[in-house]
């Protein structure tokens, strides 16, 4: 049985999903799209049930790409059931998703969510009044607090068992507009893709749906299109008419089943936000939150490192003696190059884990909303806005889906220099590197060095978008909405499974492309000579030391950096190659500023190769993706040189 999971963004819908299936998810590709589909198992008596999380979306009109998958997963997969997440303390807006999916020919549950932060704004939801007002099962919930899941999973026993009631009271248009409908039906019948409504495919055309027109058009004889086209252009209104009667059903529903509070609606909400949101307060209190962010997982993962590393030290040493008649150069390959490269990264793994423990709970709070509306008014001086912040916010995380996040920006324009601002934003890959090396130069101020980083790229972001904005954009500007939901507790068993599959994706990538670029660079270090400085590897790094001399900076070390294009974290794999004991080592070898030019020089380095290869996907062009990789190459070799030379000047 497949089971798809609907909502708008900001109701809970993550948290429903990982109470259903825990850590039984896996995420796949669907159809050949570009936005993957998280799906999951789980039991109800003997059934076993796939759930797949639709991404969150607003309507289902085809103006995005998570739009078109959400309703295309329901017409061409079949599901059997569709659950669809709204939020209890804002019901006008949730609901509208609702209107549109019980349209679709599939049987509806409504999983009536964050009934606790509805009591908390003082309103009042009867979930049998609005049951029997909308005609479908309503399970009310509190997700976030792990209630209500047992009523859920009730109402899906009661559809296996052929007990669930389903009657749906769904929206109507105006009688207005019902001939009209009635026409486009009468003229596309028959000519609808399979598995298409075709009373839907007609409501959509009236809707001013631009891809169902584009397909019916195609299949359409020539004169039924030309009648079809004529009455859309007569009655060109029907938008507002159809979506004025969703409101008015909503407001209905609304009317029935809830009680509003005498006082202001999200009283607490809006009184942190007059804080929170306000431009200078409130970017205050995002760079102290930023700050202690960075702080706590220095404070918290660097005792934790420096413990996992000593083990390491202590296993590569135990191996050695275990190996001491094994050929010389298979005591080297184990332990230099695996454990010397892998074993290193995988210290890291509690500093990873704090780290994203900060961010989903900077998420599951609602305080993420506010970080990008904070931030549009900088994006809307490049003349960007909330859409182009959201893949830059999720370029945090990774540059990879933030470039293919892109997708969502309608403006090509816009959609392109949103793209080759991407890889300035520090993903968790080079923040973990970061991490691991500020303590080593810089133990007392690590959190500091590692907070004016962060900032010395957004800056460059900033200034870079401006200068690219008259050359890419045209001065073109764009409006801006969003919503700011309510402030909620955050369900601490959704941040754990956050961490656990974002840690487990990092294993992964140890296992595989760390491992494999660890053995090839300990391979070109070892051979021909057993020695690093007369190796193949050696070759490479002389050739490089005259930049290398610009920055303070031995050959070697221009050569982890190097390897940092296969993956972000083979810059300290390589260095533990290179270097065995680089805590010990590093410091010996680079004054202050030359350390400071080799952090500013990784933050800006050319991204990684997946992410390379995701900005070729998205522009279609050789030329863009080579800009891209040229000029953070630029910027790189740039600061590096400006960072060294200033501090000779001001430290000698």
């Amino acid at each position: 049985m497949v089971i798809a999971l609907a909502g708008q963004p900001n109701v809970g819908k993550s948290t429903v999903f990982n109470l259903l299936t825990g850590l039984n998810q896996h995420v796949g590709n669907w159809a050949g799209k570009t936005i993957d589909l998280k799906s999951g198992g789980f039991m109800v008596g003997d059934t076993s049930i796939t759930l797949v999380d639709l991404p969150g979306t607003y309507s289902l009109t085809a103006n995005s790409e998570e739009e078109r998958i959400a309703r295309d997963f329901i017409l061409k997969e079949h599901p059997d059931l569709a659950i669809v997440v709204v939020d209890a303390a804002n019901l006008e807006r949730s609901l509208y998703l609702l209107a549109e999916v019980l349209l679709l020919p599939v049987p509806v549950i409504l999983a009536l969510n964050m009934m606790d932060v509805a009591g908390q704004e003082g309103i009042q939801v009867e979930p049998g009044v609005l049951e029997s007002a909308l005609g479908i099962p309503v399970a009310p919930m509190s997700a976030a607090h792990n209630q209500g899941i047992d009523a859920l999973l009730a109402v899906i026993r009661e559809y296996l068992d052929g007990k669930m009631p389903f009657n749906p009271k769904k929206p109507s248009i105006s009688d207005e507009h019902k001939g009209i409908l009635a026409e486009i039906v009468e003229q596309i019948n028959g000519y609808t893709p399979e598995g298409y409504p075709t009373k839907w495919v007609a409501l959509k055309l009236l809707e001013g749906d631009e891809e169902l027109a584009g397909l019916i058009e195609k299949n359409l004889p020539a004169a039924n299109w030309q009648k079809v086209a004529a009455l859309l252009y007569e009655h060109e209104d029907a938008v507002l008419d159809i979506a004025g009667e969703r409101y008015e059903w909503i407001a209905r529903m609304v009317r029935a089943a809830v009680v509003e509070p005498r006082i202001t609606r999200g009283s607490l909400t809006s009184r942190l936000d007059q804080v929170l949101t306000h431009p200078v307060f409130g970017s205050l209190i995002l760079a102290l939150v930023l700050g202690g962010v960075f702080f706590v997982t220095y404070a918290i993962g660097s005792p934790l490192q420096s413990w996992l590393g000593r083990g390491v030290e202590a296993l590569t040493e135990w191996l050695r003696v275990q190996m001491a008649n094994s050929p010389d150069w298979l005591s080297h390959l184990i332990t230099d190059g695996v454990l010397g490269g892998v074993g290193l990264v995988l210290t890291f793994l509690p500093i990873l884990a704090i780290f994203y423990i900060a961010l989903g709970l900077l998420e599951d709070t609602g305080y993420m909303a506010r970080i990008a509306y904070l931030t549009d008014r900088w994006m809307h001086r490049l003349g960007l806005h909330g859409k182009s912040f959201l893949p830059l916010l999720l370029g945090f995380g990774c540059n990879v889906p933030a470039v293919f996040g892109t997708r969502i920006i309608e403006s090509r324009r816009s959609r392109l220099l949103t793209i080759l601002l991407i890889p300035l934003i520090p993903c968790t890959a080079r923040m973990a590197v970061i991490t691991i090396l500020t303590p080593i130069f810089f133990p007392v101020h690590s959190a500091l060095v590692a907070w004016g980083l962060v900032a010395g790229n957004l800056v460059i972001l900033m200034l870079l978008g401006l200068a690219l904005h008259s050359l890419i954009l045209k001065n073109e500007h764009v409006a801006f909405i969003m919503e700011l939901p309510l402030y909620h507790v955050p369900n601490m068993k959704t941040i754990g499974i956050y961490v656990w599959q974002n840690l487990l994706s990092f294993l992964q990538k140890a296992g595989t492309v760390i491992l494999g670029g660890s053995l090839v660079i300990w391979g070109l270090s070892y051979f021909p000579t057993g020695e690093v400085m007369t190796s193949y590897l050696s070759y490479a790094g002389r050739f490089l030391e005259p930049i290398g001399l610009w920055m303070g900076l031995p050959w070697p070390v221009l050569l982890a950096i190097l390897t940092s294009v296969v993956a972000k974290e083979n810059t300290i794999a390589t260095l533990g190659i290179l270097y065995g004991d680089v805590v010990k080592v590093l410091p010996t070898l680079l004054t202050a500023s030359s350390a400071l030019a080799l952090l500013a020089f990784q933050m800006l380095f050319i991204p990684c190769l997946g992410t390379i290869a995701a900005i070729h996907e998205e522009t279609k062009s050789l030329m863009w993706t080579i800009v891209s990789a040229v000029m953070m190459l630029s910027l790189s070799i740039g600061a590096g040189v400006l960072i060294y030379k200033v501090g000779l000047l001001l430290f000698g």
